[in-house]
């Protein structure tokens, strides 16, 4: 008895780690403006991961219900603002951007999400100004101030 519990929380752990999730995941975003002197690196959390999806080449003969198109998207979000460094008086320092909380499989929301992939461009630049590192604490306020 023992063992076959055993084997079968095996099994589940192989798997889970064999189907990816649609879960929150680490992200560095790069925000740069041309009125300021630096370039800031910012680490937050998007979702990402496999959601279940299926488009039947028959949909006109079967009807939408063979027409399943999910993908992973915020369930939990939350916006922090960060203060840019180095900008003038007369540019607004303040660059708001969401850290995903929690994900789940869904229709993709495009009145507040960015639904389309955007192609990487690859192992290039991000930032043409220096680089500051921006680090949240949790618990602290919205505001968060560059090192």
């Amino acid at each position: 008895m023992e063992s076959s519990v055993a084997m079968c929380g095996l099994l589940c752990l192989l798997f889970s780690q064999a189907v990816p999730m649609c879960v929150p995941t680490d992200y560095t975003l790069y925000e740069e403006r041309h009125e300021c002197d630096f370039c800031v690196a910012i680490n937050t959390t998007i979702c990402m991961g496999f959601c279940y999806s299926r488009d039947s080449n028959m949909k006109e003969l079967a009807g939408p219900r063979f027409l399943v198109q999910r993908g992973c998207t915020y369930d939990q979000v939350e916006y922090r603002t960060v203060i840019l460094p180095g900008c003038p008086l007369h540019a607004n320092p303040l660059f708001t951007y969401p850290v995903a909380l929690s994900c789940h499989c869904g229709t993709c929301n495009t009145d507040s999400d960015e639904c389309a992939h955007k192609a990487s461009s690859g192992d290039g630049p991000r930032c043409t100004k220096p680089l500051r590192n921006i680090y949240p604490y949790p618990g602290l306020s919205n505001y968060i101030h560059p090192n």
